[in-house]
């Protein structure tokens, strides 16, 4: 079977995921390399807080969470939405696990994740909808580069636990 093209800038399976460290609710900053050695890391890009398909795919992750805690793993949204909205939208949903804040896209940018997007004819820049599973080890174990919510925590789910 043919390998999928990576989108332009977006890391690949074996890759070193790009470090990051971002303020975040409810933990105040979050590193990627805290986890190394100890966490596989579920990063997953979204567009924007309390939104119908960005619920949805918040709401499954909360709701399968045990899976990804059983199996050493963390899940970590991450949208450009401040802190401040990120807190909201965790209290109204029960959301039990950090959101961060990349206010300035910068970590969207080092994980390609922020494109253009052309909605009825205007076009602007804004998050594409990825998931990212960072092993223990930081590197890149599966990447889902343009997720459709149906199903998805579920493939995650999957490839999770395939991990070592």
């Amino acid at each position: 079977m043919a390998k999928a093209k990576m989108p332009e800038g977006m890391p690949d399976v074996g890759d070193k995921a790009p470090a990051f460290n971002l303020p975040a609710h409810p933990e105040g900053k979050i590193r990627l390399s805290s986890f190394k050695g100890e966490k596989n890391v579920v990063l997953y890009f979204y567009p924007r807080d309390d939104t119908p398909g960005c619920t949805k795919e918040a709401c499954g992750f909360r709701d399968d969470l045990a899976t990804f805690d059983k199996a050493d793993t963390v899940v970590l949204g991450i949208s450009t939405d401040p802190v401040a909205k990120h807190e909201k939208f965790a209290t109204k949903y029960d959301l039990p696990f950090p959101l961060l804040a990349d206010e300035d896209h910068a970590v969207h940018e080092k994980y390609g994740t922020w494109v253009e997007k052309n909605m009825y004819g205007k076009k602007s820049m804004g998050t594409q909808r990825a998931t990212f599973l960072i092993d223990k080890k930081g590197k890149v174990a599966a990447v889902w580069p343009k997720v459709k919510v149906d199903g998805h925590v579920e493939a995650v789910a999957e490839a999770m636990a395939e991990l070592d």
